[in-house]
């Protein structure tokens, strides 16, 4: 059986990206570059959104507000082209021109239940904030993932992550520092259908 992997990078106001910062919000080092290279070989899950952007880039669409890829950016976006890929769209049409995409009309919480009940390896999110919120209120997150980099984006945030989120507990698995700024916590999520009535003992 799959597992199911939420990722998100994020500011620690929570927020996906901000207007005019570059990738990794200029801020990434070589222990927090170390342990991405180190990461295990994923299957990445995307929506529409999110396959629009990141094939821009590989194709080579500069971000707006640069005038080129930094190296860590490039590397990036060359380890995503190398990976499999499925993106879930009812728009996108076929064939999808980024290597290693596969298109899936069907609805994502059903196609990612069968994808987790019949393969093995591990299944992750990349963006698509809606795809990701889905998955979890369906209850098939396994790990849920966020490295917080240290800014504000108060004025020039975008994509606000946890908007029309349930409540969810959360069971820390991992935690560590990267850098002296980077601050990586994982936990097991569990959905909740109202707030705890008491406090554990």
């Amino acid at each position: 059986m799959s597992e199911l992997l939420v990722d998100f990078i994020t500011s620690l106001d929570g927020y996906a990206s901000g207007a005019g910062w570059p990738g990794f919000w200029g801020l990434e080092g070589p222990e927090y570059l170390a342990w991405l290279s180190e990461q295990p070989e994923v299957t990445y899950l995307m929506g529409a959104n999110t396959y629009r952007l990141m094939s821009g880039f590989a194709a080579g669409e500069v971000p707006s507000g640069q005038d080129e890829f930094r190296p860590e950016e490039e590397a990036s976006v060359d380890e995503l082209t190398q990976a499999s890929k499925v993106v879930f769209s009812s728009s996108l049409e076929e064939p999808l021109t980024w290597a290693n995409s596969t298109l899936v009309r069907d609805d994502a919480v059903e196609a990612v239940r069968v994808m987790k009940s019949s393969g093995s390896g591990l299944l992750s999110t990349i963006g698509s904030l809606s795809l990701c919120r889905s998955l979890l209120r369906a209850g098939l997150v396994d790990r849920f993932r966020v490295v917080m980099f240290p800014v504000i984006t108060g004025a020039t945030g975008a994509e606000r992550i946890y908007d029309g989120y349930p409540d969810v507990a959360l069971e820390m698995i991992e935690h560590r520092t990267f850098d002296g700024r980077i601050q990586l916590v994982e936990y097991k999520p569990r959905v909740l259908e109202h707030p705890p009535l008491g406090v554990p003992a």
